[in-house]
């Protein structure tokens, strides 16, 4: 079957002025809405997908359907994966603040031990 259309579709190439495009059509308009800000396609979020496609005659929502559902569980998810990743990084900066004073600390103090003045010097400073 792939075969025969391709056949097909490489002769229709071959015979017509205009050159034959077989690419996906669900990519038409990714590059303009990209571009403004919006999702590569049209179904990912937006009013479309996210708003009730009826509601009750006395103003009532209408029950959320399974994919928005499914949507909103996937944004809680990740959400929380964002948050928690955000705490971790967090705390290893800490970590590492702690870590680069600590050595800090014992680079002076190893300073410290090392550089003592000796002889007339230290009779100078007790004066």
């Amino acid at each position: 079957m792939a075969a025969s259309l391709r056949t097909f579709c490489t002769a229709v190439s071959r015979q017509s002025i205009r050159p034959f495009s077989s690419s996906c059509v669900t990519l038409a308009g990714k590059k303009w809405r990209l571009e403004n800000g919006l999702a590569r396609c049209g179904s990912e979020y937006g009013p479309l997908t996210d708003l009730p496609d009826w509601s009750y005659a006395d103003g009532r929502p209408a029950p959320p359907l399974k994919g928005q559902i499914r949507r909103q569980k996937q944004r809680e998810e990740f959400a929380r994966r964002a948050v928690y990743l955000s705490a971790e990084v967090d705390e290893g900066m800490k970590r590492w603040q702690e870590k680069k004073e600590a050595e800090k600390q014992k680079e002076e103090h190893v300073k410290s031990l090392l550089l003592k003045p000796k002889g007339n010097l230290l009779l100078k400073n007790k004066k």
